[in-house]
């Protein structure tokens, strides 16, 4: 048979079964309606035009976030939640009336005893509007800005391992599928800036054991391809095929992409699939940024002072200081949700060591983002999320001395932070036992802390939904609450 004929046959087939008269009807019915009443959603009329969103539901005190994620589980008790009564305790079994019985890794269930290993750093307090904010010798930067942040000593998940933790973390399930919080943000925001993606994401090598990173921490799950986060490299180009082949000009390029559009939306009108668009979208993204790409990564107008404020790894390609300054670079020009990871906090040995290292990476560069924020004007504007996808255990995994020790992953309480974006600064929420082991006073649940999130952007995580599958899901699911103490 004919290959056109064919493809007619399987477009008839498939409107037949996929669209039946009665759907069309009740579908045209109810978007005449909705125009009406003037509640329909907002379409893309064209590949440039700006993206379908639900839009904001009430005034937001964010436009932006820069979610900061040190995968690998950072030790509460080695960075924030200081316990100075542990150190009479070195080496004595973990009460069972603290373990009571809770589920543990395969990585020290085997284990003979649980010995108490009071962290090796010493903790300085420093001023806020409370009593003093503790923060460990590794972060002495991040002191410096102690005012602008907003501890969540509470939080706790309910994953025990990297993979399904980080994926709770970041999509609100342990399970696969789901959308990203920053493929969320961009379906229910929207892009301030039509020359860049509304998600973007870097990554940073850490120097401990480093956990696997999936593209689906910030896919775009179920939701239309455009809300799903881009990547930008660390070497090379900071975007693939952001250069035209030798001997194709720019405008080689814009006739290609004319004559791909014009196939493309003749294909549509045959199979009416939302996917065709949201491609067309993307190929003038990807358009677009040719230009805007380059002019974002160029440091060469960033003055001294301000390059000194991110540490001396400011300007090589793939540190997490030169990630933090291309964050500020990007939030100064409306891209709604970047998201930072910082691999390498999963210490089950040898922590004090690899965590100097770890902290060292990622503290001048923090302080410097919230400086930097702060005299721009934009940190009041700007929500900044600090944490991993769970904390460590007050007891050694394997060896232990006073000086060199290890700990196991621990997801019943572990430290956050927040800054600037109507946040409590200056702060602390929430309270842990005397071994950093339970939680004893305003738990936080993830679902919890990304109802805030949303809640801070101008969103009600009840009402961000998207059908799917006959089902409405959302980044909450069934769960999750405003905590109104972490909000100024």
């Amino acid at each position: 048979m004919n290959p056109f004929e064919q493809r007619a046959l399987d477009l008839t087939r498939r409107r037949f079964f996929g669209i039946s008269a009665q759907t069309i009807s009740a579908t045209l019915g109810t978007a005449a309606f909705a125009d009406l009443l003037g509640l329909a959603p907002k379409k893309l009329a064209c590949p440039s035009a700006p993206l379908q969103t639900t839009g904001p539901h009430f005034k937001a005190k964010a436009k932006r976030i820069i979610y900061l994620h040190m995968e690998g589980g950072p030790s509460q008790l080695d960075l924030f939640d200081y316990k100075p009564d542990l150190r009479r305790r070195f080496d004595q079994d973990l009460p069972e009336s603290i373990h009571n019985g809770q589920r543990l890794t395969g990585m020290t269930s085997g284990q003979a005893r649980f010995p108490i290993a009071p962290s090796a750093m010493q903790f300085t307090r420093y001023q806020n509007r409370q009593d003093g904010a503790w923060i460990s010798e590794l972060m002495p930067h991040l002191g410096s800005v102690a005012n602008e942040l907003c501890f969540v000593h509470s939080m706790n998940t309910e994953a025990i391992n990297h993979e399904p933790a980080i994926t709770f973390a970041q999509t609100g399930n342990q399970q696969p599928g789901r959308p990203s919080i920053g493929s969320w943000l961009s379906y229910g925001l929207g892009s301030q800036n039509q020359n860049l993606p509304t998600f973007v994401v870097m990554i940073t090598q850490g120097f401990g054991n480093m956990q696997a990173l999936a593209a689906r921490f910030w896919g775009n799950g179920f939701l239309p391809s455009e809300h799903q986060g881009c990547k930008m490299r660390s070497s090379g180009d900071p975007v693939l095929f952001l250069r035209d082949p030798n001997g194709v000009t720019r405008e080689d390029r814009r006739a290609m992409l004319d004559l791909v559009t014009a196939a493309n939306e003749e294909e549509h009108t045959h199979s009416l699939d939302p996917e065709i668009m949201a491609r067309l979208a993307q190929q003038e993204m990807a358009f677009r940024m040719q230009m805007s790409v380059p002019e974002l990564t160029d440091l060469s107008k960033e003055d001294a002072s301000t390059l000194a404020l991110y540490g001396p790894d400011a300007q090589k390609p793939g540190t997490f200081a030169s990630s933090c300054l291309l964050a500020r670079r990007l939030a100064e020009r409306g891209v709604r949700c970047i998201q930072l990871y910082m691999r390498g906090w999963d210490q089950h040995g040898n922590l004090p060591t690899e965590m100097r290292a770890q902290a060292k990476a990622v503290d001048q560069p923090i302080a410097g983002l919230i400086t930097d924020l702060r005299r721009r004007g934009l940190l009041d504007e700007t929500l900044i999320v600090w944490g991993g996808e769970f904390g460590r255990t007050v007891y050694s995994q394997g060896a232990l001395s006073k000086t060199d020790y290890g700990r196991d992953h621990h997801p019943l309480c572990f430290t956050m932070w927040l800054a600037g974006g109507g946040v409590n600064a200056g702060t602390s929420y929430g309270k842990t036992d005397d071994f950093s082991y339970n939680i004893e006073q305003d738990p936080v649940h993830v679902h919890d802390l990304h109802a805030t999130i949303l809640h801070l952007m101008g969103i009600d995580h009840e009402r961000l939904v998207f059908r799917h599958q006959g089902r409405d899901f959302r980044l909450t699911d069934v769960a999750g609450k405003v905590v109104k103490g972490l909000i100024a």
